[in-house]
């Protein structure tokens, strides 16, 4: 009798994150038509998630257990977050009798140097620590791995202002006019290095970064960007560097323009490129610190064909009600779900996973810049302790995991949105509606598997209705998996439980102040 009582009580119980039947506050529908397959133009379906090397491999590269700890932690799929893209920055160095750089991680050593006679010639360990971490992430990362390498600013004896930080004048091209040939060369060569010497499969070169802004002037404490006018100066370095791939038997690589800092500007610069510069480029990437003109970037690239990224991003921001530590995760999960909604790129790259660093000696001279202070937003998703050899991780950190873990490459994203029930308010953020909860979803037809990320911003439990019948799912199983809380005290890619499709649908719960990611499959 009591076997008995026992599997009558746990069919009763509702499984755990799925709520009792009831009207739902939201309802999400899955359909074939909202597959964005064929989004990416080269043949790939959504291609992944990454960050830019520069700057943080630049500064644990030299040490072997933070290398390491930064390859599992960030690149492995099974213990980490599973980031398949690195952004290896070919360094510019600086004028040896500068010391202007005083972030510990900026000063990224370039590969071609002036020797005391006069002449150049490469350095091949120079950028020794950054390397060390690509090599370690491109392991970690698996078959799924994808190096892309990109320039700050070219060589400080190739620049007007004779700094690698940028001109005198911040709106003004630093490249000189006689260095364009020299640049892409270098590109060119320290790129053919690393495929043919060093044996990294390197797929794509970007030779600028946000370039037609007045971000980056000379003397400055940090190396970053390089001023392009756009039309004929960006054309011509992204021309005079397809040629130098092509001398070096590197024209099957993706040629990228131009990483602007926001879609605006993307835009603007397409629409000036010259007719030649436009036959070169095989991808656009975009950064999107500011979002103006979003949707219609992503519109003009899908009417020229052309593959899209978004390529760097990150902010000191938070959302949520009360979300404590979770309001710099939330504000990350909501901004790559408004990112691929409006821009619809085949992948997503933030800027720094490690933008914070603690030493009691510091690096070359300087101090670090200290601990994360997880209260408030903060750049990146942690900070590396070099007096313990550790990697101190956050919250924000878990929700971009909620997405990159179970989101995979080769996936179609699934563009079917949340509806509302009507006694679920919309609050006014940033310019446009939005309601506490979003989602990004996607399918893996070969494994006939649904991933389904749901944020829920507000102090409350919302409960979620997914129908996934139009998938051919009517029976499936569910698991749950959920980031909420506090990184002392909260949940970390948690099991949350398991559950059943049936009949194509299921209703669920939303923890408060969480990211739940639903793996739907039979």
């Amino acid at each position: 009798m009591g076997k008995r009582f026992f599997l009558f009580l746990m069919m009763a119980l509702p499984l755990c994150g799925m709520a009792a039947a009831q009207e739902a506050d939201y309802r999400l529908v899955l359909q074939k038509t909202d597959l964005l397959e064929g989004a990416a133009m080269d043949g790939t379906r959504w291609e992944g998630w990454g960050t830019s090397l520069c700057w943080w491999a630049n500064r644990v590269g030299y040490n072997p257990a933070l290398t390491q700890a930064s390859a599992r932690l960030f690149f492995d799929a099974e213990a980490g977050l599973g980031l398949n893209i690195m952004r290896y920055n070919i360094g510019g160095g600086d004028d040896p009798s500068h010391h202007h750089i005083t972030r510990t991680d900026s000063d990224v050593p370039g590969w071609l140097y002036v020797e005391a006679d006069g002449r150049q010639s490469y350095r091949y360990d120079a950028d020794s620590c950054q390397l060390n971490v690509l090599r370690a992430a491109a392991d970690a990362a698996g078959d799924d791995a994808y190096i892309e390498v990109f320039s700050n600013s070219p060589p400080y004896f190739m620049t007007n202002s004779g700094c690698s930080s940028g001109n005198v004048k911040a709106d003004e091209n630093n490249l000189r006019d006689d260095a364009y040939e020299a640049l892409a060369e270098y590109l060119a060569h320290v790129t053919n290095y690393m495929v043919n010497n060093m044996g990294l499969n390197v797929k794509s070169v970007s030779p600028m970064n946000e370039p037609n802004t007045n971000y980056w002037s000379a003397l400055s404490n940090k190396q970053e960007g390089c001023h392009f006018d756009a039309g004929a100066p960006q054309s011509r370095i992204l021309v005079e560097t397809s040629k130098a791939l092509e001398r070096y038997g590197l024209g099957r690589l993706v040629l990228v323009a131009s990483d602007e800092t926001n879609p605006a500007l993307q835009i603007e610069e397409i629409e000036k490129y010259t007719p030649e510069a436009r036959k070169v480029i095989d991808r656009i990437s975009s950064h999107t610190y500011s979002t103006n003109r979003i949707k219609e970037l992503g519109d003009l690239v899908r009417k020229e064909r052309i593959n899209l990224w978004m390529s760097e991003t990150d902010g000191a921001n938070t959302s949520g009600e009360q979300a404590g530590e979770m309001g710099a995760g939330l504000w990350m999960a909501e901004k790559i779900i408004t990112d691929i909604r409006d821009m619809r790129p085949s992948a997503w790259v933030m800027w720094q996973v490690i933008d914070t660093h603690v030493s009691a000696n510091g690096y070359k001279g300087r101090r670090d810049s200290g601990p994360l202070r997880t209260a408030r937003g903060y750049w990146g998703l942690s900070c590396a302790n070099h007096d313990t050899n550790e990697i101190q991780l956050s919250q924000k950190y878990y929700a971009f995991g909620q997405f990159s873990r179970y989101i995979r490459p080769g996936d179609i994203l699934v563009l079917s949105d949340l509806q509302a029930s009507g006694d679920i308010p919309e609050q006014a953020a940033q310019g446009r509606p939005r309601t506490a909860c979003r989602t990004l979803s996607a399918w893996n037809a070969a494994k006939r598997r649904l991933t389904v990320v749901c944020t829920n911003a507000s102090a409350s439990e919302k409960t979620v209705d997914i129908d996934v019948s139009d998938f051919g799912l009517r029976k499936a199983g569910v698991k749950i998996v959920r980031t909420s809380g506090s990184m002392s005290e909260g949940e970390h890619w948690t099991d949350a439980g398991n559950a059943r499709i049936k009949k194509g649908a299921a209703q669920f719960t939303l923890a408060p102040n969480s990211v739940t990611t639903f793996i739907i499959s039979k």
